[in-house]
């Protein structure tokens, strides 16, 4: 059994992004080719966003620390540590409003 404390992980990666000329870190927590599901730990810095991208799946988001704002199309959803959503599967974008770290998990076969 393998355990990760997501707290202290989350401080980390918003070392990283703090001192990246990205402003973004990430880490993947669980997953990879061989399972059907990967989880990734993503830090922003305040300000930052991911850029708009599309869906990767099945996905959802759970906010660990800080604020964001999930915007997909016409769509705006405000979020703040302890708060989770399904990811629309459509074009979407990430922002920061304040340092921010999520947990980023997806189906990655149907």
């Amino acid at each position: 059994m393998q355990t990760t404390s997501l707290t202290d992980l989350a401080d980390s990666q918003l070392t990283a992004a703090r001192g990246s000329s990205s402003g973004r870190s990430s880490v993947t927590v669980f997953g990879g080719h061989e399972h059907d599901l990967r989880q990734t730990l993503i830090a922003l810095a305040a300000g930052r966003s991911l850029g708009e991208h599309e869906a990767p799946g099945e996905a959802t988001l759970q906010v660990l620390v800080g604020t964001v704002r999930l915007t997909a199309g016409d769509e705006t959803w405000d979020g703040s540590a302890g708060d989770w959503l399904t990811i629309p599967p459509h074009r979407h974008d990430l922002h920061a409003d304040t340092d921010a770290a999520v947990l980023l998990t997806v189906a990655t076969r149907a």
